[in-house]
């Protein structure tokens, strides 16, 4: 028999919920374990998990893997109105896991997909991969809200620690009216600036930053100012290497983007992040090809899959119903996060191994054998064959 791979350090653990926690463990058992003596410190960030300890253990994966380095975290819920329908047991409508790790390790996002030359992106410039890097931090996903039911003036007040006031009218209105607050800090956006450099020396690419700062002069000015300040740590390794760091307006960007060959970082605030990365998705598939890592300042990394938990296919399954649910960004979570920890512990049997998986499902998807979501989307003449999650697993495993 041959010998298993050991692991020197562990690497956390966020297991997650509905049809990706299903492929979780399926991955596990026939990808990963067979191969590799698998050490890690296990968090269950299911919701009802999550809902018994108050989210407690959401904040204690986050610690754990500031003190290990190195993450993998399943798909999670994060409840609405109608998630609070089917879990009745939920105690309050629980935030976001991903923004909870995010703020407490402080990181950015970096999102990209994974390119099969049998399937041609939409925009037919697009050459390679164009990896979002969203900043994980405040603007809308931490703002205060208010809705008003009568006439009214509305004054944004900041009082500093010294006794300083400062004021600014919003709006005076002769009716009801909605309003929105958002923030950000100087210390999160220096550390944005700081790792989309440093990841972007990493992985040898040029580094794109775009904001609206023409029309929100101060706030997205801010943003620009401290990239422009932040920046000049990393001109001259930028000039050794020969990449280069500009910005321009979103809307700009946007159009540059679509007539670009791609292979570059695009880096987004928060709310632009999460909309752009979406695009860039599927217009290079599908979500379910899009890698996603979060890396924060000092050097900490957590894998994931960019997309959701598949609702709609977890309760097929329950109803004994075999689905076709893509699992290659969850397999890529896995061996991103596992390539990482050989890296940091001199491993590189582990840094080979999770190589050769990503080759193994690359080229068992090469071969023609899919998930129902790609096989509609490749070129005419490419023979495709539909396989149902546990027979494609079971292919990439036979390849391993």
């Amino acid at each position: 028999m041959m010998s298993k791979i050991e692991m020197k350090i562990p690497l956390v653990e966020m297991d997650g919920d509905e049809m990706t926690r299903v492929l979780w463990q399926l991955i596990k058992d026939k990808l990963i374990t067979p191969f590799v003596e698998l050490k890690t410190e296990y968090y269950d960030l299911g919701l009802q998990y999550r809902n018994k300890t108050k989210d407690q253990v959401t904040i204690d994966s986050a610690e754990a893997t500031k003190k290990y380095g190195v993450a993998v975290k399943c798909a999670t819920i994060t409840p609405n109105h109608q998630r609070m329908e089917e879990y009745p047991e939920l105690t309050e409508m629980w935030k976001s896991p991903n923004a909870t790790i995010r703020a407490i390790l402080d990181g950015t996002v970096f999102r990209a997909p994974i390119i099969l030359e049998c399937i041609q992106p939409t925009v037919c410039t697009w050459e390679k991969p164009i990896t979002i890097a969203r900043h994980a931090y405040g603007d809308v996903y931490k703002a205060a809200e208010l809705v008003t039911e009568e006439a009214g003036e509305c004054i944004l007040t900041f009082i500093g620690e010294s006794g300083t006031e400062k004021s600014v009218q919003v709006h005076k209105s002769d009716g009801p009216m909605v309003l929105l607050a958002q923030h950000n800090t100087d210390e999160s956006i220096r550390s944005f600036a700081r790792s989309c450099f440093r990841y972007a020396i990493d992985t040898k690419q040029d580094v794109w930053f775009s904001t609206k700062d023409t029309i929100s002069k101060a706030y997205d000015g801010h943003f620009k100012a401290v990239f422009e300040s932040e920046f000049e740590a990393f001109k001259d390794e930028f000039d050794k290497l020969g990449l280069e760091y500009f910005y321009t307006l979103i809307d700009d960007a946007v159009a540059r983007v679509v007539r670009s060959k791609g292979g570059f970082i695009w880096a987004c605030k928060n709310y632009d992040g999460d909309v752009m990365s979406d695009m860039v998705s599927s217009a290079f598939g599908s979500l379910a090809m899009m890698t996603s890592v979060l890396v924060s300042p000092d050097g900490k990394y957590e894998y994931e899959a960019a997309h959701g938990t598949v609702t709609r296919h977890y309760y097929r399954y329950l109803d004994g119903q075999r689905t076709s649910t893509n699992p290659v960004a969850t397999i890529f979570a896995w061996t991103g996060a596992l390539h990482k920890r050989g890296e940091l512990d001199n491993l590189p049997e582990l840094m080979e191994f999770a190589c050769r998986l990503e080759a193994a499902t690359l080229e068992t998807m090469r071969s023609g054998t899919l998930t129902a979501d790609l096989a509609g989307l490749v070129e005419p003449g490419f023979e495709a064959t539909v396989a149902d999650s546990w027979e494609f697993i079971d292919a990439i495993a036979a390849r391993m």
